[in-house]
């Protein structure tokens, strides 16, 4: 098949979070598995710079209405490698940017604009490009539009366009903005805008016109296309989706184990195996006087690396820590985003200094040892579409303590849900007082050596490697396709 993968980041291009790197394994599986794949992002600031080598500007100019006025923009293309490349939508004005969405906690006024353009860029290509892929599989709010353009296209000239899936990885986000900051520019007529088409409460919703137009739709994790069904977690597209639940599949997101392994790892200094447990031990020796923490083996090390945002929990993981860190432990986070939670954890270092330490920003080599270092990673999320830290974590026999919710339910094994397979720890309610009471399970397990080493093990032998889900993708792409 030939399949088009539009995104709106990339790994190692571009990234906020799991979206750049489930693109980007699924891309690369797909492609070993026989696929001619292209993955359409936008070329954001710093991505000609770092990979000047091997991008090449083509000779194809990207001319497209938005309103009353005209865009162009044009295609930069970088080969991966067999059956597997990226064309960049190039357009300064809209992507030569200090961030990808927003600085200072606030977005760009002009996103609607520039993911509109973005999908009318993408669905060009589609149309005049050459390269006429099967399916199109859009990823998230960003590129919701592309599903209802082809098919506005198709009515308008006649052509036979493709079939197309989209993937929601975070219900939450929705890309949803008034009528005139956004229909007016789709250049979509009127027929489109009602409660059955792309109309949100007046204004337009992009994540809602792929729910609506895609010929298929996938969720990161079976339990998450379940509960986004429901009132609780459906963000008041609950109800379009249960008209659709009969295109509706939950896939579960697998880990890209040529980077996240502990045996071939640039970012660890010790390797290590369930067989060969040593590595892990000085690692996290090193981890704890990397990050200013008295190092100590005897002293179980917790760690997270996440967004600081509501969703992910941090505000029930300070609480918990206010409860327990009276005891022996010690706790390492790696994140951004909301500034108050920021402050509020850095206080918590200042006050506990040989207890916590709260590193600011992202960097991927030290995700990476937290990974290694830690006996027990925190996801404590309110609701989780998938999560990927949680498998890391597993694959690197950190033992992870998660909430009973999305793709942490449908990843970890808990003691209660089978003994000689658990490898991690969950908690239902969400509150201080369930995580703490799942700290202190995590504590009793780690006095029980037996129980914790075995735990370690079991995570470390799970396979969640994209074999399988390269599989699944592949039937939906299948039963959706049109020339197949």
């Amino acid at each position: 098949m030939k399949i088009l993968l539009a995104t709106a980041e990339l790994h190692p291009f571009s990234k906020t979070g799991g979206l750049a790197d489930m693109v980007a394994a699924l891309g690369k599986s797909l492609a070993a598995a026989g696929h001619d794949v292209v993955m359409m992002t936008p070329l954001y600031r710093g991505i000609r710079a770092r990979f000047k080598e091997d991008l090449h500007q083509l000779d194809y100019d990207i001319k497209v209405p938005m309103g009353t006025a005209e865009a162009h923009g044009g295609i930069a293309e970088l080969r991966l490698k067999k059956n597997l490349r990226v064309l960049f939508v190039d357009q300064p004005a809209y992507y030569d940017r200090p961030a990808l969405y927003g600085e200072n906690n606030t977005e760009y006024p002009d996103n609607p604009e520039r993911y509109i353009f973005f999908s009318k860029a993408v669905a060009h290509v589609v149309r005049y490009f050459g390269w006429r892929p099967d399916v199109v599989n859009v990823h998230d709010w960003q590129a919701g539009l592309i599903p209802v353009m082809l098919k506005h296209s198709a009515l308008m000239d006649g052509w036979d366009a493709p079939a197309t899936v989209l993937t929601i990885h975070n219900l939450a986000y929705q890309g949803h903005y008034s009528k005139a900051r956004a229909f007016d520019l789709s250049n979509l007529p009127m027929e489109f805008f009602n409660p059955a088409g792309i109309e949100f409460y007046g204004g337009v919703n992009f994540l809602k016109a792929a729910i609506v137009y895609s010929d298929a739709i996938t969720t990161v994790s079976p339990r998450y296309a379940r509960e986004i069904c429901t009132e609780e977690y459906g963000c008041s597209l609950d109800a379009v989706l249960r008209e659709r639940q009969h295109r509706l599949t939950g896939i579960l997101n697998g880990v890209d184990y040529d980077e996240w392994n502990t045996t071939k790892n640039l970012h660890l200094h010790n390797p290590y195996s369930p067989r060969n447990m040593r590595g892990k031990a000085l690692n996290k020796l090193e981890l704890q006087h990397e990050l200013g923490l008295p190092p100590n083996p005897g002293v179980p090390l917790f760690g997270t690396v996440t967004r600081l945002a509501d969703q992910k929990g941090v505000d029930i993981i300070l609480g918990m820590l206010e409860e327990m860190l009276a005891k022996d432990m010690q706790f390492a986070l790696l994140g951004s985003g909301d500034p108050e939670i920021q402050t509020a954890y850095k206080r918590l270092e200042q006050r506990y200094p040989d207890k916590v330490c709260a590193r600011i920003g992202f960097d991927l080599g030290l995700s990476h040892r937290i990974e290694a270092g830690c006996d027990f990673f925190l996801m404590p999320s309110r609701f989780e579409p998938c999560g990927l830290n949680q498998m890391y974590s597993l694959r690197f026999g950190t033992i992870p303590i998660v909430r009973r919710t999305g793709g942490l339910d449908d990843s970890v094994v808990d003691p209660r849900d089978d003994l000689d397979l658990a490898d991690g720890i969950k908690f239902n309610e969400f509150s201080v007082s369930a995580l703490s009471k799942a700290v202190r399970k995590a504590l009793v397990v780690f006095e029980h050596r037996e129980l914790f080493d075995r735990m370690r093990k079991n995570g470390m032998t799970v396979d969640f490697s994209w074999d399988r889900t390269c599989g699944e993708y592949e039937r939906i792409y299948r039963s959706v396709a049109k020339a197949i």
